[in-house]
């Protein structure tokens, strides 16, 4: 077994012991690791990167380019491949924008899932309207997987481009990328894939993916807010047009026109978020320190009992059900008759347990089961069977007084 009190006790916010934080797809707690690099930064190093010749702009510019290579080695990719965002949300309108002026014509097609959160729809739908493009979507079943054998009928000599989320943020689901990406190979269509959700629990080799695109937030995975990270194949970096422009992307600039730095420089106009980005970089480094085989077992384990425990609910159900429960990551969305998620989450707070409730910025696969809003418990390796076991024993006490 690993040292679940060791981990918790590098995580200054689990000292209230009044908190129990169960929230975690939504953003994870970061570790004394990462808040004091944060702190070293602005109390040693505060200046601009790739500016200054002085000692600590030096100094700063190294441990920013020492964390591109920190995530670039994690990835198993080249550092160049390696472009700082600000999340998932930028890097995937990022591509969006940038393809849109260089890649897609009138009347080509792009397809998605509807089981993808909203930052994996409205930027496609966003660019299908500007450049009157065709977006299709692979259909989920209404047991809410996916029914990847449909992608073939959707492909035409039209695809240019296959986006697909790796896990599912609301039903926990794994995708099948390593059977869809050969597909879009073999037709010429560009890949990318939204790790949000899965970087921060399945082992992620871009090579061995061979994806073109791959984007996650630094936050899901114990690092800030105001950072996130999209990998690009340096072909496809070098072709595509800058998304912003101003300082720091430019070769050179006169009054009559621009060109362009070298990737990634050609994607960060402007002054960085240095301090978060050296931040991601230690959480990278603690991330795979924790991250093993014990761990993954663990944390399998610990959401198999909450399974356990949210079954003997009355009137309780599971999306997906239960059978389906298996390829998935810990994430378990559930819905009671009769009670409202909002309800439960809002009671379970004045007990210090965070779940949440709603849509979960992903409306279409609840528009698929017919529903509104819901609750959603994500776990992490911090997380214990007595928070499991409190958290059981309050929501039985919030669904009878609800009752």
């Amino acid at each position: 077994m690993i040292d679940i009190k060791k981990i918790r006790e590098n995580f200054p916010i689990l000292d209230n012991d009044n908190l129990i934080y169960l929230d975690n797809a939504s953003t994870t707690q970061k570790p004394k690791e990462v808040i004091k690099k944060i702190n070293y930064f602005y109390e040693n190093l505060n200046s601009n990167v790739h500016r200054g010749n002085y000692d600590i702009a030096e100094k700063a510019t190294l441990e920013y380019e020492n964390s591109r290579n920190e995530i670039a080695n994690f990835l198993n990719c080249a550092s160049n491949e390696i472009v700082f965002t600000k999340g998932t949300t930028e890097s995937i309108n990022l591509v969006a924008h940038s393809l849109g002026d260089s890649l897609f014509k009138k009347g080509d097609e792009i397809i998605i899932s509807e089981m993808e959160h909203h930052s994996n729809i409205v930027p496609w739908q966003l660019l299908s309207e500007k450049k009157q493009l065709i977006l299709k979507y692979i259909p989920i079943s209404n047991r809410g997987t996916l029914e990847i054998k449909k992608l073939s009928n959707l492909i035409t000599d039209k695809t240019k481009l296959i986006s697909i989320t790796h896990m599912s943020n609301l039903l926990g689901l794994i995708n099948p990328i390593e059977d869809i990406i050969p597909i879009a190979k073999k037709n010429n269509i560009l890949t990318l894939i939204d790790a949000a959700q899965s970087i921060s629990h399945l082992e992620i080799d871009v090579k061995k993916i061979d994806c073109d695109f791959l984007v996650f937030s630094g936050h899901k995975i114990l690092g800030p807010t105001g950072v996130g990270v999209l990998y690009g194949k340096h072909e496809m970096l070098k072709k595509m047009p800058p998304f912003l422009g101003g300082g720091h992307m430019i070769k050179e600039v006169s009054m009559e026109k621009s060109t362009w730095g070298e990737p990634p420089f050609k994607f960060e106009a402007g002054t960085p978020n240095i301090a978060p980005a050296i931040g991601l970089g230690e959480a990278i480094k603690y991330f795979k320190l924790i991250h093993n085989e014990k761990s993954y077992k663990y944390l399998n384990e610990l959401t198999n009992y909450l399974m356990s425990k949210l079954v003997q609910i009355p009137k309780l159900q599971l999306y997906p059900p239960i059978d389906v429960q298996k390829n998935k990551g810990p994430i378990i969305a559930f819905d009671i008759e009769g009670v409202h998620p909002f309800d439960i989450a809002k009671l379970l707070s004045t007990k210090g347990i965070c779940i949440r409730a709603g849509h979960h910025c992903a409306q279409p696969v609840l528009n698929k089961f017919k529903i509104k809003s819901i609750n959603r418990i994500s776990l992490y390796y911090y997380n214990t069977r007595e928070e499991i076991d409190f958290f059981y024993k309050s929501i039985l006490e919030v669904i009878k007084l609800l009752n």
